[in-house]
């Protein structure tokens, strides 16, 4: 059992500014009406949760698992690895990490993907791992590609790979998304663009990890996850979170 600590109370300054006129939909999805805190309900809290067993030995390897290892997907090999911490860095172990990104050519293999470079029959673009019980974690993939997007004149994604972390059930998430250090493209995006302070965008920007590249073979970059952890959100009056 973990020990009692004093609460943390969510720093909402931290987060994306959720209206960016750059970032033309933001115009309609962002919320025009103050966030409201509500107490979590026992699914959210509770289950369903996930075991090792649900996990393939292939599916933290991008290169090989859409195919089953009968084929290797086109592009830069590469090794994605990190930990999962609380905000005290501790450790969270079993936490299911799963990521999913276009393929070298910057397409998605999605039916909504209407960018004309070519798909790559051997890469379905998404893979999922537990972290182990030092919060580890790695995939190995192709380094995706940059691709246009109809927002501006002439506005291309850099390259990026998205992730989501789950808890202990379903209403337990949170997304995100990594870039990869010195990718021009990260300047000139409007979503990157919504993460205002650069402090907190660096820790977005996975920086190449050559103590872990193998020759010949991959390179490897670092890319770990901060939490909240066990101490979860200061719900307005209420002393203890829920």
């Amino acid at each position: 059992m973990r020990e009692a600590t004093a609460l943390l109370p969510r720093r909402r300054e931290m987060h994306p500014v959720a209206y960016y006129p750059e970032y033309k939909t933001s115009a309609v999805r962002s919320p025009s009406l103050p966030l409201l805190s509500m107490e979590s309900t026992p699914s959210e809290e509770h289950g369903p949760c996930f075991g090792h067993s649900a996990i393939g030995s292939l599916d933290n390897n991008l290169i090989t698992n859409y195919t089953q290892g009968k084929a290797l997907a086109l592009g830069e090999r590469i090794r994605v690895h990190g930990q999962v911490l609380d905000e005290n860095a501790r450790a969270v172990p079993d936490t299911l990490i799963e990521i999913w990104q276009a393929n070298a050519g910057g397409r998605y293999r999605h039916i909504k993907d209407t960018y004309f470079a070519p798909l790559d029959p051997n890469f379905g673009g998404c893979g999922r791992t537990l972290t182990d019980a030092n919060g580890g974690y790695e995939f190995f993939t192709v380094r995706p590609g940059a691709y246009p997007w109809p927002n501006r004149a002439n506005d291309w994604r850099p390259m990026h790979i998205h992730f989501s972390i789950f808890g202990h059930a379903f209403g337990q998430r949170l997304i995100s998304q990594m870039y990869f250090e010195g990718d021009p493209l990260i300047e000139l995006c409007p979503i990157v663009a919504t993460v205002r302070k650069r402090s907190q965008l660096e820790r977005l920007i996975a920086p190449l990890d050559m103590q872990n590249a193998r020759s010949m073979d991959y390179l490897a970059y670092k890319f770990d996850i901060v939490l909240r952890g066990y101490r979860q959100t200061k719900f307005e009056n209420k002393p203890q979170g829920m």
